[in-house]
C-alpha cells in the first residue's frame, strides 16, 4: 500500500500508536483522541497488518508493547515533541511579528 509520506502508515493511525503506547490504555488513549477503544484497535490493526508484527499484548486490561514496536515508540515520542516545539515557537513568532504590526499601525 502506497501512502503519501514516505513509506509511512497513515499519521492518524502512528498518532493513535503514539497514545496508546504512552498510556498503555486503550480507555486512556481514546479519550484524549476523542475516540473509542474500538477505533483505537482498529487503527493499531491498520499499522500491524502494514508491519506484519504485533504492536502491543493484550492480558486483560493490560496493555504492553511488543519488543520489536518499542523503538518505533521512543522515535515517534521524540518526533512528536519536536514538532510541536516547532509549532509553539512558529505560533510565538508569528504573535510577535502580529502585535509589532498592531503597535505599528497604532
Amino acid at each position: 500500500m502506497d501512502h503519501r509520506y514516505y513509506g509511512l502508515p497513515f499519521l492518524s493511525a502512528l498518532e493513535v500508536f503514539e497514545a496508546l503506547a504512552r498510556h498503555l490504555s486503550f480507555k486512556l488513549a481514546a479519550s484524549e483522541l476523542n475516540l473509542t477503544a474500538r477505533e483505537i484497535r482498529q487503527q493499531i490493526k491498520v499499522i500491524e497488518d502494514e508491519l506484519g508484527v504485533p504492536l502491543f499484548v493484550v492480558i486483560g486490561a493490560d496493555v504492553a508493547l511488543t519488543a520489536p514496536v518499542k523503538d518505533l515508540y521512543a522515535k515517534l515520542a521524540s518526533i512528536f515533541s519536536k514538532t510541536c516545539d516547532v509549532l509553539t515557537s512558529i505560533k510565538r513568532g508569528g504573535r510577535s511579528r502580529m502585535s509589532m504590526r498592531s503597535r505599528r499601525s497604532g
